[in-house]
């Protein structure tokens, strides 16, 4: 079974993984911060989610085309181009920070500008990884793309607010020091990451391409409503959660706690992942995660505690690096190299889409039914959303990675040790 230790000494693969951790990171830094500042700077609570919102909104917007441009245009430029330009940004608010002159247009500008550019960087980088990595070795790579984002995750926030309370811009200058270490990563990369040869096609149509190749196979149509929806379900939730412990004058450190819960979940997931991948059948791992999207926010009807909260995002995360890499690495090996950007994207941008409506659909029903009954309604929903997969049969008939029918197309020599 392919491991941690074999894809170390896949170089290509290695050198993109630092890279991105490293941005990934640094984002982590920027995101956190960002409501900080605009607060500091408004004193109006909806004003500082409007910066997030700029950052989501300007990230959900490119996905999409991006695909299409990862599949016509080398990825190593995307990456590179992607990583200036959250440089460039994050450097200009440096600078402002600096000179005293930070102002909340300038930062939900940057904040625009960042999430496009990690629209456009995130299927071009899924692409490459396609290229640098064999299907064998793919669940591997998955999980340690998990493991990264958890590692984020888990340290954006209290290394933020640290660099935030020396000053406030240094958040974002560490951020651009992050980004120009991507764009050195990335141009060391010596894999060929051009998009494969093709035929000049209507643009609407390419738009559409990565849509209609999920549609059109039973296993990802039902996923594609179930991550979505899901993600609705479980962010409400999770917002409310978190808006009780606010209301009932819980002190930050603790709410904190709950996010900290949540990155070494997720740290645990990733590194289990490989092994659970290989040895389960795909398809019966997907109906075990939407059980886990489901069995874990149980207590949470029970109790509002920050203990209660800390142990759900707990075993909430804890499979799911393992999901998402699963299907992933599926999803990765049935498409065609001509497709990988669009498919990426399309899957990533159909799960996203939503998420922007948590919060408003948590706030509403916490309005009208209260902090129990609103808790209980979500965990109901997200139980009726397990019964989806598991009641599909094209999810459950998926086999192991061994037994996959990949895509006939060349894949990469494995590359030796530097």
């Amino acid at each position: 079974m392919p491991g941690y230790r074999q894809l170390a000494r896949n170089r290509d693969f290695t050198v993109l993984w630092i890279g991105d951790t490293v941005s990934e990171l640094g984002t982590a830094l920027s995101t956190f911060v960002f409501p900080l500042i605009a607060y500091a700077l408004s004193g109006s609570a909806l004003t500082a989610a409007l910066v997030e919102a700029a950052y989501l909104g300007g990230l959900c917007a490119t996905l999409l085309p991006a695909g299409v441009l990862a599949d016509r245009v080398d990825r190593r430029r995307i990456m590179l181009a992607s990583s200036a330009t959250g440089c460039l940004a994050y450097t200009s608010l440096a600078v402002a920070g600096a000179a005293g002159r930070l102002t909340l247009p300038h930062l939900v500008g940057v904040a625009l500008v960042a999430g496009v550019a990690a629209g456009a960087f995130n299927p071009a980088q899924t692409s490459a990884i396609r290229s640098v990595v064999t299907t064998e070795d793919l669940p591997t790579a998955l999980s340690q793309n998990q493991a990264r984002q958890h590692v984020a995750s888990l340290l954006g926030g209290p290394l933020g607010g640290a660099l935030y309370g020396v000053t406030r811009w240094l958040p974002f200058a560490v951020d651009a020091v992050t980004f120009a270490v991507a764009c050195v990563t990335v141009s060391r990369v010596r894999t060929d990451l051009s998009a494969p040869h093709r035929r000049q096609e209507p643009l609407r149509r390419q738009l559409s391409e990565g849509f209609t190749f999920m549609w059109s196979r039973p296993f990802f149509r039902v996923l594609l409503a179930w991550s979505s929806l899901t993600n609705l379900v479980t962010n409400a939730t999770f917002f409310v959660v978190v808006l009780r412990m606010v209301q009932d004058g819980v002190p930050a450190a603790q709410i904190g706690l709950v996010s900290t819960a949540a990155g070494v979940g997720g740290i645990i997931g990733a590194v289990i992942a490989p092994s659970i991948i290989h040895r389960m059948p795909t398809g019966r791992l997907t109906v075990l995660i939407g059980w886990m999207c489901c069995l874990p926010l149980v207590p949470l009807t029970m109790s509002a505690s920050v203990w209660t909260a800390c142990l759900s995002v707990f075993l909430l995360l804890l499979l799911n690096p393992v999901g998402n890499a699963g299907i992933g690495s599926y999803r990765m090996a049935v498409t065609p190299a001509r497709l990988q950007g669009r498919v990426g994207s399309t899957s990533q941008f159909v799960s996203m889409s939503v998420m922007p409506l948590a919060p408003l659909l948590g706030g509403f029903l916490l309005e009208r039914e209260g902090g129990a009954t609103t808790i209980g309604v979500l965990v109901a929903a997200s139980a009726l959303l397990a019964v989806l997969l598991t009641s599909s049969r094209s999810i459950r008939s998926v086999p192991r990675p061994s037994e996959w029918v990949v895509d006939a197309e060349p894949e990469p020599a494995p590359t030796a040790a530097a």
